[in-house]
């Protein structure tokens, strides 16, 4: 994937250019989406200016975080599964609850 941006850019440190753009970058997209990115090609001009090593850490960043967040996801699955079992017998109590008042009610009634 990276290839596909080219090989404009060198494989060393980056500049402070770079650096600002990154930091620019990751504080935009963090706090605003004033500027939505229609298609790849949009992308790629976004990032045309950094390096492969910026790129790469990057891609890894987003890969860990996703990695994060379906981990978390698998988590939270499963306590709603729990909580909708809880649920289903909670409501089966409920309903013995309300048949045992009604032959009581009906008892004090006779």
């Amino acid at each position: 994937m990276l290839a596909a941006w080219g090989d404009s850019t060198e494989d060393g440190e980056g500049t402070e250019e770079e650096d600002a753009a990154i930091a620019f970058m990751a504080r935009s997209d963090t706090y605003s989406d004033d500027e939505p990115l229609d298609s790849l090609a949009q992308l790629k001009d976004k990032v045309r200016g950094l390096n492969k090593a910026k790129l790469e850490d990057l891609l890894f960043t987003l890969m860990d975080e996703c990695d994060s967040i379906n981990s978390e996801n698998c988590v939270l699955k499963d306590i709603c599964s729990e909580l909708k079992r809880d649920i289903r017998e909670l409501e089966h109590e409920n309903e013995i609850l309300k048949s045992k008042k009604l032959e009581v009610d009906n008892k004090t009634l006779v």
